[in-house]
């Protein structure tokens, strides 16, 4: 297997990019976070005490997509054109599901932004709530979709 992060003696390098082609890409990436169902329920209707979780997580998911490349070692500085957080809530499981969008018009993708913003809008989630709710955990974060670039399209086909 040819791994693209080291060189020829094993060091770590950043890939060179210089000579691909600008395209559109797009990712969106999820993280479940599974809770008490009475914690859920005090989310959808706002009134967990740190005020309004999926609004902070939101922005939060938004920022550190934004900052990946300061997170990640070797990923690329991008220039982002859109971030979105979404939430879907599932009464049913106890989970809401922080989906994280990513576009930019790049040499690289989107990926690790979009899993980056999901990833963090779950961790702040559970900051907010951890004084409620001990059990809560984060779990499943992946790809779910991707385009743009060499490798084209990509979409996670999920169990229902």
């Amino acid at each position: 297997m040819n791994f693209n992060h080291f060189d020829e003696q094993g060091h770590a390098v950043m890939v060179d990019v210089s000579s691909k082609q600008e395209t559109m890409r797009t990712a969106t990436a999820a993280a479940d976070v599974i809770m008490s169902a009475e914690l859920l329920a005090a989310i959808a209707q706002k009134s967990v005490s740190k005020g309004d979780v999926l609004g902070v997580a939101r922005l939060a998911g938004i920022m550190a997509a934004k900052k990946t490349d300061d997170l990640i070692p070797l990923s690329h500085p991008l220039s982002l054109h859109s971030v979105s957080i979404e939430f879907d809530q599932d009464q049913a499981a106890c989970r809401i599901q922080a989906r994280c969008t990513v576009r930019a018009f790049e040499r690289t993708g989107v990926e690790m932004e979009a899993m980056t913003g999901a990833a963090v809008a779950a961790l702040t989630i559970y900051d907010m709530c951890k004084g409620t709710d001990k059990s809560i955990s984060i779990a499943n974060i992946r790809l779910l979709y991707k385009e743009g670039g060499k490798s084209g399209l990509y979409r996670r086909e999920e169990a229902a």
